[in-house]
C-alpha cells in the first residue's frame, strides 16, 4: 500500500516513531517496514542492552526474530530529546505498561497520532488520561488489542455477527504461557509496572469477549497466585442477559517447554467453530449438516493488520472502526472487575456512569 497525498496525488512517507525497542519494539519495527508508504525513521530505547539484542527471539509469538536494520535511523536513549528533535506523523508506544499515559500524552501534544500496545493503561484513571488528550490534541489514538485483527479471530466475529448459524449457546477462550518462568527478573514479573497476568495476558480474551459480546453485567472469576508476581492464573465466567455461556481462563505459570497457546470455542446453534495455534489449519467450522471446513481468513497476523489499519486511519482514510480507545478502557475496567471478584470470591457486578462510552470519539 502506497499512501497518495490528498493535494496533488505526490507521495507521502509517513515518518513514524517506535518508542520502546524489546520484543514488541521489534514486532512493530518489523510490520512498519513491511508497510510501503511507511518509514521507521526514529527509535528511542533506554535500555542499551535492548538494540544489543535485536536480533534474539524473546517472545511467544514469531515475527520479531532476526537482524534488525537500523540503518538510516536515528537513535535516541531519552524519550524527551526526541519530542524535542523529531518530526513525525505516528508512533508506536511500546514501552511497559506503566508507562504509556506519559509517553502517550506527551506524543499527542507533540502533534503526533499514536498507537499504543494493550493494556492502555494500569487503571482506569491513566486510561481516561489518555482519551482526554486524545480529545484535546484531535489526533488518533489507537491501542494495540491485536486479537481483534488477528484473521481467525476477525473471522470468527464475522460468522457470528453473521446469524447464519444461529445465536452463541457458549464459547470458551484459553491462553496459556511461561511468562513468568522467563521473564521473571523483568518488569513483567513487577505488577506494579505490567498489571501482571490478568492485564497483560488474560486481557487479550477479555477484550476478545468485549468484542463478540458486548459489556458484560458481572463477572465471576477464580484465580491463583504463584510467587510474588501475584495472580498467575484466572478463569472466568461473563455474565450476559441471556443464557449463554461465556468462559475465560488465562495463566502464565506454565513452564517454559510448554511453550505458549491460544485456543477458543464457540457452540453455535448450528455450527461449532474452534481455533488452535498450534494446528493447522487454525481455525475449523463443523456444521449441523456433517461438513467440517477451515473458513478462509485473510493473510498476515493481528500485528501487522492492525498497523496497517492504524496506518490507513493516519491518512484519512474511512475505515471502519475496530477498536476505539473507549473500547480499550471499557477492557480495563472488566479486568477491575475480575480482579476484585477473585479477592471477594463471588460475582461482581459490572454497572454506573463508569461503563458508559466517554463524551468524545477518538
Amino acid at each position: 500500500m502506497v499512501f497518495q497525498d490528498q493535494i496533488g496525488g505526490n507521495t507521502h512517507v509517513l515518518k513514524v516513531g517506535i518508542i520502546g525497542f524489546g520484543f514488541m519494539g521489534r514486532m512493530h519495527f518489523r510490520c512498519w517496514r513491511a508497510l510501503a508508504g511507511a518509514a521507521v525513521t526514529a527509535v528511542c530505547e533506554a535500555d542499551p542492552h535492548a538494540l544489543d539484542e535485536a536480533g534474539k527471539s524473546r517472545g511467544n509469538i514469531a515475527g520479531a526474530e532476526g537482524d534488525v536494520d537500523l540503518a538510516g535511523v536515528r537513535i535516541y536513549r531519552d524519550f524527551d530529546k526526541l519530542l524535542r528533535q523529531e518530526q513525525l506523523d505516528a508512533v508506536s508506544i511500546t514501552m511497559p505498561t506503566y508507562l504509556h499515559p506519559q509517553a502517550t500524552i506527551g506524543a499527542l501534544e507533540a502533534g503526533w497520532h499514536v498507537l499504543c500496545e494493550k493494556p492502555m493503561a494500569l487503571n482506569l484513571v491513566e486510561g481516561t488520561r489518555m482519551i482526554d488528550a486524545a480529545r484535546r490534541t484531535g489526533k488518533i489514538l489507537q491501542i494495540g488489542h491485536c486479537i481483534r485483527f488477528w484473521p481467525e479471530y476477525a473471522k470468527a466475529k464475522q460468522i457470528v455477527d453473521s446469524g447464519a448459524y444461529g445465536r452463541v449457546i457458549a464459547a470458551t477462550f484459553q491462553r496459556l504461557s511461561a511468562t513468568a518462568a522467563r521473564k521473571q527478573h523483568t518488569w513483567y514479573a513487577n505488577a506494579e509496572q505490567s498489571g501482571g497476568m490478568a492485564l497483560d495476558l488474560h486481557i487479550h480474551d477479555t477484550d476478545f469477549v468485549q468484542s463478540l459480546f458486548g459489556m458484560p453485567r458481572s463477572v465471576c472469576s477464580h484465580g491463583a497466585s504463584a510467587g510474588p508476581g501475584g495472580l498467575a492464573h484466572i478463569a472466568t465466567r461473563y455474565g450476559y442477559d441471556d443464557d449463554k455461556l461465556v468462559v475465560a481462563e488465562g495463566g502464565w505459570a506454565m513452564m517454559p517447554p510448554f511453550g505458549f497457546q491460544m485456543r477458543f470455542h464457540i457452540a453455535l446453534e448450528t455450527a461449532t467453530l474452534d481455533f488452535d495455534f498450534q494446528r493447522d489449519p487454525k481455525l475449523r467450522l463443523s456444521t449441523a449438516g456433517g461438513e467440517s471446513l477451515a473458513p478462509p481468513c485473510e493473510p498476515g497476523d493481528g500485528y501487522g493488520r492492525q498497523i496497517e489499519h492504524f496506518a490507513r486511519r493516519v491518512r484519512g482514510e474511512d475505515v471502519p472502526p475496530i477498536v476505539t480507545p473507549d473500547d480499550a478502557w471499557r477492557s480495563l475496567r472488566i479486568i477491575e472487575a475480575e480482579r476484585e471478584s477473585v479477592r471477594v470470591g463471588r460475582a461482581v457486578t459490572i454497572d454506573g456512569p463508569e461503563t458508559k462510552e466517554h463524551d468524545h470519539a477518538v
